[in-house]
């Protein structure tokens, strides 16, 4: 499945709860399927920018990416969780291009703070990164 098909069902998904605050609560249902175990929570994985300790694991599997993350609130749990589970499984084109849209149209961004979106902003950044750097360079002009 495409990142942007993937994103578009997982909006359709959360949006089919109709209050925004039960919407927030359910995920932490993502947190299981993307769980960074505590003995892989070094401190080279902690997102710089996040007031939560959030540690962000991205490691190249097949052409894909696997996305692991962990942290200390449950409530950025979910919402790492969610970005996690958004890009696991994706090339990292994908991944570099395809900006997350869940927290618009989940309607999060009304309800979070700017610190948690700043936050999420620098997951997104390390996300990118990662993706980045996993992307080959063209061949270079003679």
């Amino acid at each position: 499945m495409m990142l942007a098909d993937k994103q578009a069902e997982l909006i359709a998904d959360l949006t089919l709860i109709e209050n925004a605050q039960e919407r927030l609560a359910a995920l932490s249902s993502y947190v299981a399927g993307v769980q960074l175990p505590e003995t892989e929570r070094d401190d080279a994985l902690l997102v710089p920018g996040c007031v939560s300790r959030v540690w962000l694991h991205c490691e190249p599997v097949d052409g894909r990416a696997r996305v692991r993350c962990a942290a200390d609130s449950p409530m950025v749990a979910g919402l790492a969780a969610l970005l996690c589970h958004l890009y696991d499984g994706s090339t990292p084109s994908e991944m570099a291009a395809v900006e997350p849209e869940l927290w618009r149209a989940c309607g999060f961004e009304k309800m979070l703070s700017p610190t948690r979106l700043n936050g999420l902003a620098s997951m997104r950044s390390c996300l990118r990164d990662w993706a980045a750097r996993q992307i080959p360079l063209a061949a270079s002009p003679q």
